[in-house]
C-alpha cells in the first residue's frame, strides 16, 4: 500500500467526527424552528427579475401566516426568499454551503448556518420542511427536485407539498417524465400528481395552508426522518 492511500485511511475516520458535527450544530439550531417551508431555485437569478420578486413576495406571504422560510443561503432566489422572509417577520433560515465560487452568504438569512457536506445540508432542508417550493433553477435546483420528489414517491418522507413554481419553465420537464418516464415504466402512474405545477403565489400558499389545516396543530405535522 502507497503512502498516499494509507494517508486516505487513516483520515477517513476523522472526516467522521465533522460530519457528525454539522449535523450537531445544524439540529440543535433548527429544532425549535416551527413550521418552515423550503424555496429553492437559481444562484444566478438577478433582482429585479421577475423571479427574484416571485420569490420574495411568496416568502413575505409565507410569514405573514407564520411559517418559517429556509434557502440554501446563498444569491438569487434564495436571497429573494430570504429578504422576504424578513420583511414577512419570521425566521429567515440560511443553509449555506461552502463553494469555490458562485455561492455566498446572504445578508437576509438571520438564522445562518454554514455546511461543508451538501449531505447534511439537504438532510437539514428536508428534516426541517412541511413543503417545498422550487422555482425555476439549474442542476442543484433540479437535483434537490428530485431528490425530494424520491422521498416522497418512496414514502421515506410524509406527502408534503411540492410546487413547481413557474409552468413555462417546468412543462417541457414534466412533459418529458409523462411521455418517457411514466410511458416507460420508469414511475408509477399518479406519481406525478405528487406535484403542484402553477405560476400563482396565491395557490402556492394555499395549497400548504390546506396542508396545515388537514394535518392539524403543529405537533400533529408528521416529521421526516423521525
Amino acid at each position: 500500500m502507497n503512502n498516499q492511500a494509507f494517508g486516505f485511511i487513516k483520515e477517513d475516520p476523522w472526516r467522521i467526527f465533522r460530519i457528525m458535527a454539522e449535523f450537531v450544530d445544524s439540529f440543535e439550531t433548527l429544532a425549535h424552528l416551527g413550521p418552515a417551508v423550503t424555496i429553492f431555485g437559481s444562484a444566478r437569478t438577478a433582482p429585479g427579475h421577475p423571479n427574484y420578486k416571485l420569490a420574495e413576495a411568496l416568502a413575505k406571504d409565507l410569514g405573514k401566516h407564520n411559517l418559517a422560510v429556509i434557502t440554501g443561503g446563498g444569491p438569487g432566489i434564495m436571497e429573494a426568499a430570504n429578504k422576504g422572509a424578513v420583511e414577512g417577520k419570521t425566521k429567515s433560515v440560511g443553509l449555506n454551503i461552502e463553494l469555490p465560487f458562485e455561492q455566498k452568504g446572504n445578508r437576509y438569512a438571520n438564522v445562518p448556518i454554514n455546511f461543508h457536506y451538501f449531505f447534511a445540508r439537504k438532510v437539514c432542508f428536508v428534516k426541517y420542511s412541511l413543503a417545498f417550493i422550487f422555482m425555476p433553477g439549474g442542476f442543484g435546483t433540479l437535483d434537490e427536485f428530485m431528490e425530494v420528489a424520491t422521498l416522497v414517491q418512496t414514502q421515506r418522507i410524509p406527502r408534503f407539498p411540492l410546487i413547481l413554481m413557474g409552468r413555462a419553465y417546468w412543462t417541457g420537464l414534466l412533459r418529458w417524465l409523462k411521455s418517457t418516464v411514466e410511458k416507460g415504466g420508469f414511475i408509477s402512474p399518479g406519481d406525478l400528481d405528487l406535484v403542484t405545477v402553477t405560476d400563482d403565489p396565491e395557490e402556492a400558499v394555499e395549497v400548504i395552508l390546506d396542508y396545515l389545516r388537514r394535518v392539524g396543530p403543529p405537533d400533529s405535522i408528521p416529521k421526516a426522518f423521525a
